[in-house]
Parts: C-alpha cells; sequence; structure tokens
C-alpha cells in the first residue's frame, strides 16, 4: 500500500476552538446535509423513548403509500373507538368522522393527534398492532439500527424507542424522497372543524424564530422529557438536528435555537479540490507511461470551522505501484481529508488519462529490473 502524503495550501491550524460545543440535552445529533457532515454527536445511538417525534415514523409510512399510489390526499379513512379514546394530544375525532388523508397529515404533524395516528394506523394496516410490525419491517429497510416500535402514536411503551441518529435519518428521508409532501411540516395552524381552538398550534418553536427552520417534531413525556427534531435552512444549506431529554418547552426551544446558530455560524463552506484538478501522480506497472496523473472525480466541498485556516492537511492512498492497461477515469485511489475533531472526507480519485499496456520492450525492461533489483538484494545480504 502506497501513501501519498499531499498538503492543499496552508497547514492546518493547531486548535479549532469553533468545533467545541456542549449541548445540555441528554442527547443529540446534528448534521448538515449538503455535505454529509455530523457536527454533533452526543449518545446519538443510544435507544430512548422518542415521545411524539416517533410519529416521523408514521407519517414516513403514510407517504410512502401516498407515492406508490395506494391511497390519496382525498381518501377518506374510518374512526374508530380506539381512536376516539386516544388521551393526550388529539384532533378531538369521533367515531361519526371520515377525515381525508390530508386532514390526518396536519393533524399529526400540527396538532400532534395520537387519535389521528390510529386511524391513519388501522386505515393502511388494518389495526395498530399490524401497523406497528409494519413500522420495524420499516425501520431495518431504511437502515435504521436502533430503533423498535410498539404503537404509532408515540404513547409510552417500553419497546417504543428510537435513537436521536435514527430520528435524524428519518428526517433526511422525508426531506429528500418526499418533497412534495414535506411542506406539511411548516404549517404552523391547523384545527378541525373547529374543535380544538386550544390545540391548533405547531408545537414547533422553531418555525416562528426566523432561523429558516420548516419542520419536523416536538416530542414529550415524562420519561422521554421534551424532544424536538428540527431542520432549517439558511444561504442554501439545510442542517438537521435532533435533541432529547430537556427539563421543559422553554429549555427545548432555547437550546435548538442555540443549537442551529451554532451549526449555521461557526462552519462555513470551502472548495478544496476542482474536478479534474490533478492532486498527485502514481507509478505506473508495464506501461507506455511510467505514471499517471491522479485528478478529482468531481468538485470537492467540505464543510470547515470558520475560524479553519486556509488549506487542509491530507492523504492519498493507493496500491501501487498500478499495473497497465488503465483506462481515463478509472478509480485508482482515495484523497482522505482531515479535520480534528470531525470524521474523515474521502473522496474518489480517478486516472487522469488512459495509459497503454507497454510492449515487449517494456515488458523486457520491466523483467530485467527486477532480476536485477533481486541480485543486489541477494548481495546485500
Amino acid at each position: 500500500m502506497i501513501r501519498a502524503a499531499v498538503i492543499l495550501g496552508l497547514a492546518l491550524m493547531a486548535a479549532l476552538p469553533a468545533r467545541a460545543f456542549d449541548t445540555i440535552a441528554r442527547a443529540a445529533w446534528v448534521y448538515d446535509m449538503e455535505t454529509d457532515t455530523v457536527l454533533l454527536a452526543k449518545n446519538a445511538d443510544e435507544p430512548y423513548p422518542p415521545a411524539s417525534m416517533s410519529k416521523l415514523m408514521t407519517v414516513e409510512l403514510l407517504f410512502e403509500a401516498l407515492k406508490d399510489g395506494r391511497v390519496r390526499l382525498d381518501d377518506t379513512f374510518a374512526v374508530s373507538s380506539k381512536a376516539r379514546s386516544m388521551g393526550g394530544s388529539t384532533m378531538f375525532l369521533n367515531e361519526n368522522d371520515r377525515p381525508t388523508v390530508e386532514e390526518l397529515i396536519k393533524g399529526i404533524v400540527v396538532n400532534s393527534g395520537n387519535d389521528a395516528c390510529v386511524v391513519v394506523a388501522e386505515g393502511l394496516s388494518g389495526s395498530e398492532e399490524e401497523f406497528a410490525k409494519k413500522m420495524n419491517e420499516r425501520a431495518r429497510a431504511i437502515g435504521l439500527t436502533n430503533s423498535t416500535f410498539a404503537n404509532a402514536s408515540g404513547w409510552p411503551h417500553p419497546n417504543q424507542r428510537m435513537s436521536m441518529h435514527d430520528l435524524g435519518r428519518v428526517a433526511i428521508r422525508l426531506i429528500r424522497e418526499f418533497p412534495e409532501y414535506y411542506g406539511y411540516f411548516s404549517i404552523t395552524e391547523f384545527e378541525h372543524d373547529g374543535r380544538a381552538p386550544d390545540n391548533r398550534f405547531n408545537r414547533n418553536p422553531l418555525l416562528a424564530m426566523g432561523i429558516g427552520a420548516d419542520g419536523l417534531k416536538t416530542g414529550h413525556t415524562e420519561e422521554a422529557g421534551f424532544g424536538l427534531v428540527g431542520s432549517a435552512v439558511q444561504n442554501g444549506r439545510r442542517i438537521i438536528f435532533v435533541v432529547s431529554g430537556l427539563r421543559d418547552a422553554t429549555e427545548r426551544a432555547e437550546e435548538a435555537q442555540r443549537i442551529a446558530n451554532w451549526a449555521f455560524r461557526e462552519f462555513a463552506m470551502k472548495t478544496v479540490a476542482t474536478k479534474g484538478t490533478r492532486i498527485t501522480d502514481a507509478d505506473v506497472w508495464l506501461g507506455e507511461a511510467t505514471k499517471v496523473g491522479l485528478v478529482s472525480a468531481e468538485d470537492v466541498t467540505i464543510l470547515l470551522p470558520s475560524l479553519a485556516r486556509e488549506g487542509l492537511k491530507a492523504e492519498v492512498s493507493f496500491t501501487g505501484p498500478i499495473e497497465a492497461p488503465i483506462e481515463a477515469g478509472q478509480k485508482l485511489a482515495d484523497l482522505v481529508i482531515e479535520v480534528p475533531d470531525m470524521e474523515p472526507v474521502t473522496v474518489p480519485l480517478v486516472a487522469e488519462q488512459a495509459v497503454a499496456k507497454g510492449g515487449f520492450t517494456t515488458r523486457l525492461r520491466a523483467a530485467f529490473a527486477r532480476v536485477s533489483a533481486r541480485v543486489m538484494a541477494e548481495v546485500g545480504s
């Protein structure tokens, strides 16, 4: 394995004070979507009671049903006595109602309606128990590793658990896979049939703070504390932030805003390489040329602490020498960019040009060089 050190610009500063951040949340996960960068992880893979934040999984299954045509926004669902009897936050549905799918989405997102979640579960799977099985199957299918579900609403149950990382993954999926429906998360007010004047406002405090927030869901139970899955966009950057275990709604709002401000203000985008830029050369074995240029296959833009100096330390890693023939654009190496306290960024490097296999003279020269090296080694020993 050949490892070639490459310095991009100036040396990286020794300390990065902008990176330091300590949240008072019991668990947290903060992520920059554009650069696929985790900015903060605190107990992020520990499964905790998610409370109403797990309603995002119910919404995900409903959005999937809409996307594949199993239901439409104007379809109506029946309301069972079980749904009507749900406590906590509700839409105040009763057995005579036939809410539309769109009304149920708003009821879940804005009113945090436990009754709406049961209606959706029964409407899609026949019973909430069967729907919970579907939630667990779905969790495995989309890569959730620390989540289990026992109900559709987040009602306290020992088997209702999600990690902050998993909640963030669901948020990312809702944004990326269902852009036509994601706008429901920014609705600030919804009242079904005039029945819930005191429960008509979206509980997400960030929507009114002017920080670019457009979702997603709050949660609270005595066991879980106060939590929030949020997303915000500023200057083309979208961040996802998940917090749990805060003491009250005020602390939740203040901490979520503090995290969002930190994520936007303390990091900046920097292009460290452009597509086609030659990073270094690699030796070629048995080729018409003895070296091949290694170039970036794409523009490389990464997120850096804003106080970091220009330039980054990086390493190019490849197995060499590389045997010909080599095609132009063939992946040959990885550029690994390292920033203290952040996960390394790996960028593929490809061949700048094709290198044909050498003819008889090239092979003869390589064989002679190999024999000569062996003889010299034996003499030296």
